[in-house]
C-alpha cells in the first residue's frame, strides 16, 4: 500500500469495495484526499467501517461536491444501463475514473515504466510470462491489475521499476490517462457485449491502449484476426508498432507459424527463437503469448540471452497448460481453466498422444467440437455429470472408461500412459467443463488434479500445489 498523493486535498468518491476498491480508498486516504466509500453491498460497507475506512451514503450526497468518482471495474458505466452513481456523476460534470487511472497518474513521472496487457484471450498468460522474463533477468518489476494483486496493493512507483498490468476492458474504459510504454493487444473476438453493447465498441475500448503513445513506446498488436489489423493499421502517434501473427510470416514485426520466433525489422531478419520445445508453452496460443512478451521485453531493454532463459524457467500459469509433474516419461497437465470446448480444442491441439480427462458440468454443445481430435486421443477418462453425455458424443471414435470421479481418473490414466510407455505423452486434465458439480470453481478442480497427482508413486513434482514452481533441475 502506498499513498495516492496526485488526489490530495481533493474529494473523491469511492463506489465499489472489493479488493481494488478498498485499497484505492485507503491509498486515496493516505495521499491526503477527503474520501468517501460506498458500496451497494450493505455487508461490504459495514466491513469497510470495521477497516477503519471513511464510508459515506453516496446516495445522498451532491455529487457537485467531489472532484472524482472511482468507480469499481465491475460496475456497470453504459451497458445495460448506467449505473445510479454514473448518472449522477454524469449530471454532476465530474471525471469518472477507475483505480488503475489514479495508479496511472501516481506513475506518471516517477521514472518508472509500465507495461499493459489487455485482448480477449491470453493476456494471463501474457501478463505472467511477461513478468517472469524481467524477474528472471533480475529486474526490479511488479505484476497485478486484473491478474493477481491490485494495482494499490503493488509497491510505489520509483525510478527504472516496471510494473507489468493485465487490464481488462472495463479498467481501460475508467482509464483515459492510460499510456503504457509497451501496450499489448492480445486478440480480438466478441466478448462482454452485456456491457459494451456492441463488438465495435468493445474494441474501440481495447484499442485505447494505444491513444496516448508516442515516440519511444511500443503498440505491439495480435494480427490474425481483422479487428487487430485494423487497429494496428489506424496507429499514427509516432509509437513503434509492432504485429504479431501466428498463422503467417511478417516482413515487419513477430511471427511464429511453425513455432520458430522470427523478428523482422525492414524486411530483414535480426533474430529468431525456437519456441517448440518450450515446457510450459505448448501449442500455437502459447506461441502468440510467447511473441507478444518477447516484445514487451526487447522494448524495455531485456536481451535475447535473458528472454531465451526466461521461457524455460517460466513454470507457467496454474491450471493452464501447466505441467505439474512426470512420472516415467509421462507429463501431467493441468488445464483446469478449460471449461468450455473451445478452451479445451488449445490443449488438444498441442499433444500428440492423450490420455484424456473430461467432464464436470457440460456447456452447450458439449464436446461435439473436438471431434476432430479424437483420434489423438489414446483413452478418454470421464467423470461428473457430462460423462454419459461425453461417452455417447465419443462413441467408437476413440476408448474411454467413465470413472465417475478426479481422482480415479488420475489413478486410471497414470496407469495406462506408464504401462503404454508412449513417447510425449500427457496425462490432460482439460475438462471441457463447469466445476461446479463436484468442485466450487476451476482453480479448486485444478488443485484437487494436483493433489492427485502428487498421491502418484514415483513420480516427480515440477509444480507445488500453490502454483509455482521448484528450481529448474
Amino acid at each position: 500500500m502506498f499513498p495516492a498523493r496526485t488526489f490530495a486535498r481533493k474529494k473523491v468518491g469511492v463506489f465499489g469495495l472489493a479488493r481494488s476498491g478498498t485499497a484505492c480508498a485507503e491509498a486515496l486516504r493516505l495521499g491526503g484526499a477527503e474520501v468517501l466509500a460506498w458500496d451497494d453491498q450493505a455487508q461490504s460497507v459495514e466491513k469497510a467501517k470495521q477497516d477503519g475506512l471513511p464510508v459515506g451514503d453516496l446516495k445522498a450526497l451532491d455529487f457537485a461536491t467531489l472532484d472524482s468518482l472511482v468507480l469499481s471495474p465491475g460496475v456497470p458505466l453504459t451497458h445495460p444501463k448506467p449505473h445510479w452513481t454514473v448518472e449522477k456523476a454524469k449530471a454532476a460534470g465530474i471525471e469518472i475514473i477507475g483505480d488503475t487511472e489514479v495508479f496511472q497518474r501516481e506513475l506518471t513521472g516517477s521514472g518508472a515504466r509500465l507495461v499493459a496487457i489487455t485482448g480477449t484471450n491470453g493476456k494471463s498468460t501474457t501478463t505472467a510470462l511477461t513478468g517472469h522474463l524481467f524477474a528472471s533477468a533480475g529486474r526490479d518489476v511488479d505484476v497485478g491489475g486484473n491478474i493477481g494483486k491490485a494495482v494499490f496493493l503493488l509497491r510505489q512507483p520509483v525510478r527504472d521499476r516496471v510494473y507489468v498490468l493485465e487490464l481488462s476492458s472495463f479498467q481501460i474504459d475508467l482509464m483515459p490517462s492510460l499510456k503504457p510504454d509497451a501496450g499489448i493487444l492480445t486478440n480480438i473476438t466478441p466478448d462482454h457485449l452485456d456491457r459494451h453493447g456492441t463488438t465495435e465498441h468493445y474494441a474501440e475500448v481495447k484499442a485505447r491502449m494505444f491513444t496516448r503513445q508516442g515516440k519511444g513506446d511500443s503498440a505491439i498488436i495480435g494480427v490474425d484476426e481483422d479487428w487487430g489489423q485494423a487497429i494496428a493499421e489506424k496507429i499514427t502517434t509516432g509509437a513503434t508498432v509492432i504485429p504479431v501473427s501466428v498463422e503467417r510470416a511478417l516482413a515487419e514485426g513477430l511471427s511464429a507459424p511453425d513455432g520458430i520466433l522470427i523478428e523482422c525489422r525492414t524486411g530483414k531478419q535480426v533474430a529468431d527463437l525456437d519456441l517448440r520445445n518450450l515446457p510450459a508453452l505448448k501449442g500455437r496460443h502459447n506461441w502468440q503469448n510467447a511473441a507478444m512478451a518477447y516484445a514487451a521485453g526487447r522494448a524495455l531493454g531485456l536481451s535475447l540471452d535473458e528472454i531465451r532463459k526466461g521461457f524455460m524457467s517460466f513454470a507457467g500459469l496454474a491450471h493452464r497448460m501447466q505441467e505439474i509433474g512426470r512420472l516415467n516419461g509421462v507429463a501431467f497437465v493441468n488445464d483446469s481453466k478449460a471449461t468450455n470446448a473451445d478452451a479445451a480444442a488449445k490443449a488438444l491441439s498441442s499433444f500428440d498422444e492423450i490420455y484424456w480427462i473430461a467432464g464436470g458440468i457440460a456447456k452447450a454443445g458439449g464436446i461435439t467440437p473436438l471431434s476432430g481430435f479424437f483420434p489423438k486421443i489414446k483413452r478418454a477418462y470421464l467423470i461428473g455429470e457430462a460423462a454419459d453425455e461425453f461417452a455417447r458424443t465419443i462413441g467408437d471414435k476413440a476408448p474411454f472408461i467413465k470413472t465417475g470421479t478426479l481422482d480415479k481418473a488420475v489413478e486410471a490414466a497414470a496407469r495406462d500412459a506408464v504401462r503404454d510407455g508412449r513417447p510425449g505423452a500427457v496425462v490432460l486434465l482439460s475438462p471441457a467443463c463447469a466445476s461446479f458439480d463436484h468442485y466450487p470453481n476451476f482453480e479448486v478442480r485444478g488443485d484437487a488434479f494436483g493433489k492427485a497427482v502428487a498421491a502418484l508413486p514415483g513420480i516427480r513434482m515440477t509444480v507445488k500445489g500453490n502454483g509455482h514452481a521448484d528450481k529448474p533441475q
